[in-house]
């Protein structure tokens, strides 16, 4: 037994020597991830309850989620709370919240010109010299059918910088961004088309699938009139003779009908 303990210690240690310096820090940095999970986890159900989380409140699980999520993307828990917004299911950064983060990483964003009827915004990598420009205008976003939506009728200078900024973002920091490239404005003003739903159809067997085709059902036409046949006025012999005997013995004529007889 001790000697079968000695050989699986010496397998292990050899397949350990084996692995190289960078899986065994992916494999730190995985547990590390999961013990900072759980410890988060805890932490959000507290926070659930209270009204930091926000339309996440009664939910510690999509809490922990954003939390988990903001610390990637370099944001502390209360602030990532206050960043993200879950729209149609989906996470998103608010508009003014992903400027920031990527202005956070050492990126640059202008607001050059914005009014009810247009916004210009440009932005510029750390370490690139050279511009990026974006122009939202109304025109724009009626070709997109945005104009009509409430909040694009109410705040159209707000809503016009929101899209600039989701798109120099993305344009020149789609890096810091990583599984959240959307705005929380961008997702509200998507379309989310209703499908009729249909009741599932029961599933055809074999059976069903093999079955001659039903005959197409038809109005059953009224029998014609019955037709007096040349065999009605002939006798069971079918010679046509009047069979006499038969008629002699027969005791069901009456008395004016007898052959031979008065009418």
């Amino acid at each position: 037994m001790t000697t079968d303990i000695a050989t699986r210690d010496e397998s292990t240690a050899v397949a350990q020597q084996q692995q190289t310096p960078q899986q065994i820090t992916t494999k730190s940095a995985l547990v590390q991830w999961a013990e900072e999970a759980r410890v988060v986890a805890n932490i959000a159900v507290s926070i659930a309850k209270t009204p930091f989380a926000g339309q996440l409140r009664g939910k510690p699980e999509e809490v922990t989620a954003v939390i988990l999520a903001g610390n990637e993307m370099g944001l502390k828990p209360m602030a990532a709370l206050k960043a993200f917004d879950i729209i149609q299911g989906t996470p998103a950064l608010r508009a003014h919240a992903m400027r920031g983060l990527v202005q956070s990483k050492g990126h640059r964003i202008q607001l050059v010109e914005s009014d009810d009827k247009h916004c210009v915004m440009r932005g510029r990598r750390s370490d690139d010299e050279d511009w990026q420009e974006v122009t939202w205008t109304i025109p724009r976003a009626a070709l997109m059918g945005l104009v009509n939506k409430n909040e694009w009728k109410k705040q159209p200078q707000t809503m016009l910088v929101a899209r600039a900024t989701g798109e120099i973002c993305r344009l020149i920091a789609s890096d810091v961004l990583h599984a959240v490239p959307y705005t929380s404005e961008e997702l509200r003003d998507a379309d989310h088309t209703t499908y009729e739903v249909r009741p599932a159809a029961a599933p055809l067997s074999v059976a069903a699938l093999t079955a001659a085709p039903a005959a197409a059902e038809s109005t059953p036409e009224p029998d014609p009139a019955p037709q007096a046949s040349a065999d009605d006025s002939t006798d069971a012999a079918g010679d046509g003779r009047w069979d006499e005997d038969a008629a002699s013995s027969s005791t069901d004529w009456p008395a004016v009908a007898q052959p031979g007889g008065a009418a």
